[in-house]
């Protein structure tokens, strides 16, 4: 980093050196992240980020040295991301989601006020156990096909389509498999899948309350009227093999007490999640409905690239010290106690999240966040907000995160046309309110447990 008095401006061939480090980790971060997102002529996610990763170790700006490292914080993240979305592959394929979407739907009584508010506790469950982008992916579709059934107006159902993207992600909290960010966070500070759902199951309650008040509160007009619930096919009509969907439930079973069974035993939830999907695979085997080699093909595997790339990526700007910014800022929110320091650390992550991407923000919070000298409360404080700063960011604009630009590609295929700016004009109301009692209630939440 330069060291003059005159901010960016280089006297001596040593901070001349800086200057090209910090400006070669910056080009490098820039390039790969507008690739990353703009993704041209369909380019796969994981490339850029390893072609970034390549330049950055040719060029100094990351060393060899940092690749256990990288591999140590990512690898337990990306292989139970990938196990997570097999089962939720697996499950869609025999019809477990349409087949609940449906209960849902009857459960509501024709009301569609309370079947967008039912639909939204659906999303929310999905994307506790099979995550944000399962949430948003494979429910989404089935809604979508569900008010064109019931032959919904075009903003009645942009409203339930709406509702279905935001809850997958501000109802991606409580559980460490719930969303990428988690894993990531978790991983990199040594906290188990017990330690974590002990601080992050209330914040999660009380973002999917205020996510629910709010859409409601925005699609008040939208979500007026009754509809006829017969119009829509029968629950038990969607499961596409019997067999499999009993199989399925008790492997969700096996999985959910192997989370909680893995944290005592010291046992990663990338192994846990992955014997879910094995045996999901096996049981697969000569069933009419499920490809099993679709499936795996169709596994989200350019995220382990990618996240070793990006990962590798985002270590040179911290070589670089531009991570030290950062903590200069969050050291000094956090002199002012935990609630400055808690509300203040997510705000900044959930900004940063939505204009350069969750993904790499939440690592850099993470490697931002770790030198900070505070008491142990304040350090859990900044922890978990970096972590609901990382899912609940992204809602400001379609950049960010992967999952809301995948959610907007499907939804146009499928004829529902959501600009950026109509995406962002409804983020925008929506998601500080949400944000914001998420973070307070971290606070408080933090105290009572002391």
């Amino acid at each position: 980093m330069p060291s003059s008095g005159i901010p960016g401006v280089c006297l001596s061939d040593a901070e001349k050196d800086g200057c090209m480090y910090v400006s070669l980790a910056i080009a490098i971060f820039v390039v790969v992240l507008v690739l990353v997102i703009w993704q041209p002529k369909g380019l796969n996610i994981g490339w850029p980020a390893l072609g970034g990763a390549i330049v950055a170790l040719l060029t100094g700006v990351v060393h060899i040295a940092d690749i256990p490292t990288v591999i140590g914080i990512v690898w337990d993240a990306t292989l139970t991301f990938v196990a997570v979305i097999i089962i939720s592959l697996i499950l869609d394929e025999i019809g477990f989601f349409a087949w609940a979407a449906l209960h849902v739907a009857r459960l509501a009584g024709g009301n569609r006020r309370r079947a967008l508010v039912f639909i939204m506790l659906l999303g929310a469950t999905i994307a506790a156990f099979f995550a944000n982008d399962g949430a948003a992916l494979i429910l989404t579709p089935i809604v979508y096909e569900m008010v064109v059934a019931l032959k919904f107006d075009a903003k009645r159902a942009l409203a339930f389509v709406i509702a279905c993207g935001f809850i997958a992600d501000t109802a991606s909290l409580p559980l460490v498999v719930s969303n990428l960010v988690n894993i990531v966070s978790a991983d990199f500070f040594h906290i188990n899948f017990v330690s974590y759902v002990r601080v992050m199951l209330v914040p999660d309650l009380v973002s999917i309350v205020a996510s629910i008040l709010v859409v409601l509160l925005l699609f008040w007009r939208e979500s007026s009227g009754t509809f006829d619930p017969t119009a829509l096919a029968t629950p038990q009509d969607a499961i596409r093999d019997q067999r499999l969907f009993r199989v399925g439930w008790g492997v969700l079973l096996l999985v959910v007490v192997g989370y909680f069974a893995g944290a005592l035993l010291h046992i990663p939830v990338s192994v846990v999640a992955g014997a879910g999907a094995l045996i999901l695979l096996i049981a697969a085997q000569g069933s009419r409905v499920v490809e099993r080699r679709k499936v795996i093909v169709s596994a989200p595997w350019q995220i382990v690239v990618f996240s070793i790339g990006m990962y590798l990526v985002i270590f040179g700007l911290r070589n670089a010290g531009l991570t030290v910014l950062l903590t200069h800022v969050i050291a000094g929110m956090s002199q002012h106690g935990l609630a400055v320091g808690t509300v203040g650390t997510g705000v900044l992550v959930a900004l940063l999240s939505a204009i350069m991407n969750n993904m790499p923000t939440v690592l850099i919070g993470a490697l931002s966040i770790s030198p900070v000298h505070v008491s142990a409360q304040v350090m859990q404080g900044l922890i978990y907000a970096n972590v609901i700063g990382a899912d609940l960011g992204p809602k400001f604009t379609p950049l960010g995160s992967l999952a809301t630009l995948l959610w907007l590609h499907v939804l146009a295929r499928r004829g529902v046309k959501i600009s950026w700016g109509q995406y962002f004009r409804t983020g925008i109301l929506i998601t500080p309110p949400v944000l914001l009692v998420t973070l307070l209630s971290l606070v408080l939440w933090i105290h009572v447990l002391g």
